[in-house]
């Protein structure tokens, strides 16, 4: 029988797996920081003032991702195997103890640090130097892991006794709408669901972002501000200022997904505080909001030219990577409003002022450049371009193409 971890038994638990005793003096007090949709979160003080944080998988529903905590366990032990990726301090590894029969994952608790999503929300200020730390360290994973075939085929580890499902693609539109929707979502829910259908031309940029869509090397896969901490003291440390955490979605992926998804949680701090009135237009909206994108912008281009700075190269394995990355913020933000009904029951005009924003920026990426950064993509560029010198490929001499570069055919 699955144990059920709960507040009145959780210290037993930590002293059946030897992670505290009796003589240790564990607190009992324990608490609920704030649980997924997926995974119930419990947060253990012990007496020499450790904190644990235990997470148990709840596979609440039928399309819950499969073993998401056993991924999370896999990201530690890649860390401890593959000491390149655990030298860089922003992964540093967590995790403390899984067991994999009760679906229960235990982890230190960082209290000097807090959430970035809290920290942007309490201070309303976004420092260069936070966004450029994680810029650095998400382009230091994806740069190592990089057509790595070992990496690769050690995410493909299947949990005990079971095969390992195929890698997930997660540049998907939204599914087939059901008749059973009109019983799980608010009324005025509905109209997203029409607009979406309406949009021919969002739902054929979905699909060409799904069918390219090329995965290349390790990624996060589900990386907002939420699953970002940084230091209560980051104003006076050179190094750590950031940790990623929360890999329950990782896998063998494409990296312009990770920037995309981050880029969409900074845009969702600007589409959430906009001033939203029948009477007043999308632009002049846009331009009425609390925190301006202006305002949002330094940090964002930071965090662009610090991924490109430590990973060069995928300008040229993706000549049009930073249309990518737009793209999918585009994608991440029809993904943010689907949750909001879906969860929390709730939709508004923001939402679909967020839902023509995602369009545009889904079908019309290279416009939208100059939107979100406030400047080109040759200025985003120009200052890395002139650090990296990247080598052109030789010219090949003598020899005739026997193949396209890229071939495709429609409607097939």
């Amino acid at each position: 029988m699955v144990l059920s971890l709960s507040s009145h038994n959780v210290i037993q638990y930590l002293q059946d797996v030897g992670l505290c005793s009796s003589e240790d003096g564990a607190s009992d007090k324990s608490e609920l920081p704030g649980s997924s949709k997926n995974n119930l979160d419990l947060l253990v003080t012990l007496a020499d003032n450790r904190k644990l944080l235990l997470k148990q998988e709840r596979n609440i529903n039928n399309d819950a991702p499969p073993h998401e905590l056993f991924k999370e366990w896999l990201f530690h032990q890649l860390l401890q195997q593959f000491p390149v990726l655990g030298n860089i301090s922003a992964l540093a590894p967590l995790v403390v103890h899984f067991d994999e029969e009760n679906s229960i994952l235990v982890r230190n608790y960082l209290s000097e640090y807090l959430e970035l999503a809290t920290f942007y929300h309490n201070n309303d200020i976004f420092p260069q130097e936070i966004a450029s730390a994680i810029g650095t360290t998400l382009a230091g994973l994806h740069r190592a892991t990089f057509n790595r075939r070992e990496y690769k085929d050690f995410m493909a580890t299947a949990p005990q006794g079971e095969f390992r499902y195929g890698f997930y693609n997660p540049a998907q539109g939204l599914g087939s709408i059901e008749p059973e929707i009109f019983g799980t979502v608010p009324t005025d829910a509905l109209k997203f669901y029409v607009l979406y259908q309406q949009y021919e031309s969002l739902e054929s940029a979905i699909a060409d972002l799904a069918y390219d869509w090329n995965p290349c090397c390790l990624t996060h896969n589900d990386l907002k501000l939420n699953n970002i901490l940084v230091h209560s003291r980051w104003e006076k440390l050179d190094n750590c200022l950031v940790r990623l955490i929360d890999w329950e979605a990782c896998s063998w992926g494409d990296p312009a997904f990770d920037l995309g998804t981050l880029l969409a949680s900074y845009l969702g701090i600007w589409l959430k505080s906009l001033v939203v009135d029948p009477t007043i237009e999308l632009e002049e909206s846009l331009h009425l909001a609390l925190t301006p994108l202006e305002i949002l912008q330094p940090s964002i281009i930071a965090l662009i030219r610090a991924y490109i700075n430590t990973f060069p190269m995928i300008l040229s394995y993706r000549s049009d990577f930073i249309s990518r990355v737009i793209q999918f913020a585009g994608l991440a933000l029809i993904h943010q409003i689907q949750d909001m009904i879906t969860c929390r029951k709730y939709f508004n005009n923001a939402d679909i002022c967020m839902l023509q924003v995602a369009k545009n920026l889904l079908t019309m990426p290279e416009q939208a450049v100059l939107t979100i950064f406030g400047i080109s993509e040759s200025e985003i560029l120009n200052p890395v371009a002139k650090i990296h010198k990247l080598s052109q490929p030789v010219k090949e001499q003598q020899l005739l193409r026997i193949y396209y570069e890229k071939t495709r055919l429609r409607g097939c």
